[in-house]
C-alpha cells in the first residue's frame, strides 16, 4: 500500500486531484470502500495542497463533491438493486456482521446514521445503499450526506495539510481519527444546546 500511496503522490495534478474526487465516490457507490478506504485519496489531497502541487481550494471541492455525489449513487443503487447487488459480493470482503451493524444503524438512528457512519469505516461504504434499500427519504438522507460530508472531507484534508510528509501516520489511524472527530462533533452539538437551555432558563427567570 505504501508504494501505492507514493506513486499517488507523484502523478500529474490532473490526474491526482481525480483520484481525490474518485476515491470517496467510489466508496459508497461501487462498494470501494470495503476495500479502499476513501479518506486515503482525501488525506494525499492535503498532503498535495501543502506540497503545492493543488490549490487547497479544488483539493476541498473535489474531496467534499465526491463523498457527496458518493453516498447518493450508493443511495440509489441500493433502492434500485437492494440485495440482489449485496449478494454478489463475496463475504471476504463484506463482512455480514458490517451488513448488519449498517442495517441496525439505519433502523435505530434513521438519517442520523449517515452521518455517523461517514466517520467509520466499516460502515461509510454500506450505510448509503442500506439508506436507500430501507426507502429513507431521500431529503432527509441528502441533508444528512451532505452535512457529513462536508465536515469529514474538510477535516481529512486538512489533516493532510498539517501532516505533510508525515502523512502515513495519518493513514494507519484514519479510523480512529475519524471517529474522535465525531465524538469531537457530537460533543460540540450536545455542549451548544445545553447552553441553549440555560440561557432560556435564564431569560425565563429574569423575565418571571
Amino acid at each position: 500500500m505504501g508504494h501505492v500511496l507514493e506513486g499517488i503522490l507523484t502523478l500529474p495534478p490532473g490526474l491526482a486531484l481525480a483520484l481525490v474526487f474518485l476515491l470517496p465516490a467510489l466508496e459508497a457507490s461501487a462498494f470501494v470502500g470495503v476495500v479502499l478506504p476513501g479518506e486515503i485519496g482525501v488525506i494525499l489531497g492535503g498532503v498535495l495542497a501543502n506540497q503545492h502541487k493543488l490549490a487547497l481550494a479544488a483539493v476541498l471541492a473535489a474531496a467534499i463533491l465526491g463523498a457527496v455525489l458518493g453516498d447518493s449513487i450508493g443511495y440509489w443503487v441500493g433502492k434500485r438493486y437492494g440485495e440482489a447487488l449485496l449478494d454478489k459480493i463475496p463475504n471476504r470482503i463484506l463482512k455480514p456482521a458490517h451488513v448488519a451493524k449498517a442495517k441496525d444503524a439505519i433502523g435505530d438512528l434513521g438519517g442520523k446514521a449517515v452521518f455517523i457512519g461517514r466517520f467509520t469505516a466499516a460502515l461509510r461504504a454500506l450505510v448509503p445503499g442500506m439508506a436507500g434499500m430501507s426507502r429513507l427519504h431521500y431529503g432527509r438522507f441528502l441533508a444528512w450526506n451532505v452535512l457529513g460530508g462536508v465536515l469529514w472531507a474538510t477535516a481529512f484534508v486538512v489533516l493532510g495539510y498539517l501532516a505533510g510528509s508525515q502523512y502515513q501516520r495519518l493513514e494507519h489511524y484514519a479510523n480512529l481519527i475519524g471517529l474522535a472527530l465525531l465524538v469531537a462533533v457530537v460533543a460540540f452539538v450536545v455542549i451548544r444546546r445545553r447552553r441553549g437551555k440555560q440561557a432560556a432558563k435564564s431569560e425565563a427567570g429574569r423575565t418571571a
